[in-house]
């Protein structure tokens, strides 16, 4: 009982630095461009890890506090953290599981705060979605799958920019919208290396589910606020987060669900 306490105490501080990381890396990349010491993003001087890490997770100069999401990244991965050491993926493992959850967030919380998946992180997602997609599946379908994942969605960005310009034209405006941006392109291309082939096409077929139940009632909500303006993008890099979590950590729930 004792050693099974301390390994969720240890579990639950994996869970925490996790958090930590995810948000230095959310905190740092988007402006930066590099890793950096961290820094107060109101007024620019640089942290102590102490108080970053753990307290006052306020700046020291001008006495900013961090914002909402330090912390609700924080418990968010000490709940992944406890779920996924009492359900590791069996393909992967715990700790190929959890290298997966870190890039997950970065992805989420950068496209969700400043639009935008940034190259950086992209490459990044190469070395972590090819050492999960060999150990999954091997070499060939990982390879087929990066290729099929970013293939599809590089056509659609590419429809998208079709239909984006043929608008901008019939309203007489210097097309300036996109409908999906090329870091969702590259996005697709690394969810495909960890799903492989042929799962990958679920896989976006999910997000692209997903993202258009959710743009209806983000829609539907903004018209009835009357604050819904015309081609408003929202970030579809969790969409495809999401279309690829459920397959690489709850398929096994899936094929109990309907029976396989």
């Amino acid at each position: 009982m004792v050693i099974t306490y301390i390994k969720l105490f240890l579990i639950v501080c994996l869970g925490y630095l996790s958090g930590v990381l995810v948000n230095y890396l959310s905190d740092v990349m988007p402006w930066k461009r590099r890793l950096t010491r961290p820094f107060c993003l109101n007024c620019g001087e640089a942290q102590s890890l102490v108080s970053y890490i753990l307290f006052p997770r306020k700046c020291l100069k001008c006495t900013a506090p961090r914002s909402w999401r330090t912390w609700v990244v924080d418990f968010v991965f000490i709940g992944l953290a406890i779920w996924s050491w009492l359900n590791p993926p069996t393909d992967i493992g715990f700790w190929g599981g959890w290298l997966v959850l870190i890039y997950f967030g970065v992805v989420v919380v950068i496209d969700i705060e400043h639009r935008l998946i940034m190259h950086p992180v992209s490459w990044a997602g190469v070395g972590v979605g090819l050492l999960i997609g060999v150990i999954r599946n091997g070499w060939w379908e990982t390879l087929l799958g990066g290729a099929v994942g970013f293939g599809l969605m590089w056509l659609l960005y590419w429809l998208g920019e079709i239909i984006m310009r043929g608008l901008a034209r019939m309203r007489g405006r210097t097309p300036d919208d996109v409908a999906l941006g090329f870091g969702d392109v590259n996005l697709s291309g690394v969810l495909g290396l960890m799903l492989g082939w042929p799962l990958i096409l679920p896989g976006l077929l999910l997000a692209i589910l997903f993202g258009g139940l959710v743009s209806f009632f983000y829609i539907l909500v903004m018209l009835v606020l009357r604050r819904y303006h015309l081609f408003t993008a929202l970030p579809y890099g969790p969409f495809l987060i999401i279309g690829a979590f459920v397959f690489l950590f709850l398929g096994e729930y899936l094929l109990v669900f309907f029976g396989f």
